[in-house]
């Protein structure tokens, strides 16, 4: 006779496989932070093989060989890459001084007009260059350290890039190698969950990508409309950040905002904030439903605490990395259910 009632026992059970699988996670977790030089550029080279894919195999059965077709496709993405940081970096640094001087201009409006607490500000303002200057011993120390970050930061990039070539040339390939290292009669799993896993992360790129480039599109017309200068790399800016869900749409937004303040002025800048927010809200009630309901289904509620995890493990490469990675265990998930998950009773 059982000391326990099966309800009890179920739920130890469940108990025992969910610290199992919170354990080995955990694990996995430290091992990729522990071997972050070399895991990073993996996981960043996939979701750029995953981008990319689409056009490369259109090169290929236009004729292209493949290793070219790899590298034009990798040279296409540098140089667009490489041109959108350039234009987005020169349209800061022309703009820079004056969201600087607006800043200070508003902490002195709100000290005409709220007395005390606005001449904090101002002082605040006023006093920044004795606050650095205070600090500035501890950030002088921190110069080799910070060098040597940028430093690991290029070469993980260049690895990066180097895997996405590999990863486009030899894609055929994978099916090939992975049916090959199956243990037993799981190759034919291994390969669904694995292609289910792929076509999960290609489709959250593919549609990330295209609602970018409509709100890069549309908030750029908006702030050429108003004469924002730089709108241009704005508009690039907001395409870039659009991979990290949410938080990259309020930087973007943000610092259109600051611009727009800093040359046209506070009712401009309103008007540059109704654009941002008219497209945001666009992008969450028409496209995010239309387009990525088509190729990644999670809750916003599953999106906004995956980034909140990524960012805890690995900051802002984690926010990156984090949904494409989740919908890639969502799409093995479903695949598993699907093949082992129980029947549905019949009507008999």
């Amino acid at each position: 006779m059982s000391l326990l009632p099966e309800p009890v026992r179920r739920l130890a059970a469940w108990c025992v496989v969910l610290l199992l699988v919170a354990g080995v996670g955990w694990v996995g977790v430290r091992l990729c932070a522990e071997f972050r030089t070399a895991v990073t550029p993996v996981l960043l080279a996939l979701l750029g093989a995953a981008l990319l894919g689409p056009l490369h195999r259109r090169l290929v059965a236009a004729g292209v060989q493949r290793s070219l077709a790899a590298g034009v496709t990798c040279v296409a993405v540098v140089t667009f890459v490489g041109g959108a940081v350039y234009i987005v970096v020169a349209a800061l640094i022309d703009t820079g001084d004056q969201i600087i001087a607006s800043l200070r201009q508003a902490a002195k409006s709100v000290a005409q007009h709220f007395g005390a607490a606005g001449t904090g500000l101002d002082d605040l303002a006023a006093n920044s260059r004795k606050l650095l200057s205070k600090f500035g011993g501890t950030a002088a120390s921190n110069v080799i350290s910070g060098v040597s970050v940028v430093g690991e930061s290029i070469a993980m990039a260049v690895l990066a890039l180097l895997l996405v070539f590999f990863f486009l040339r030899d894609s055929h390939r994978v099916v090939e190698t992975l049916r090959a290292v199956a243990p037993g009669g799981t190759a034919d799993t291994l390969e669904a969950m694995a292609r289910r896993a792929y076509e999960a992360v290609e489709g959250f790129m593919r549609g990330t990508t295209v609602i970018a480039l409509i709100d890069a599109t549309l908030i750029g017309i908006g702030l050429l409309i108003l004469r924002v200068p730089g709108a241009v790399g704005l508009a690039a800016l907001v395409f870039v950040t659009a991979y990290i869900p949410y938080l990259g749409a309020f930087l973007s937004g943000a610092i259109s905002v600051l611009v727009a303040l800093a040359d046209r002025g506070f009712v401009i800048a309103l008007w540059a904030l109704g654009v941002v927010l008219a497209v945001q809200v666009l992008e969450g009630h028409v496209l995010q439903p239309m387009i990525q309901s088509r190729t990644v289904q999670m809750h916003p509620a599953v999106v906004m605490l995956t980034i909140t995890a990524g960012a805890s493990v690995a900051g802002i490469l984690g926010m990156l990395l984090a949904v494409p990675l989740t919908a890639a265990a969502f799409g093995v998930v479903h695949e598993l259910h699907t093949r082992y998950g129980a029947p549905a009773p019949s009507d008999s």
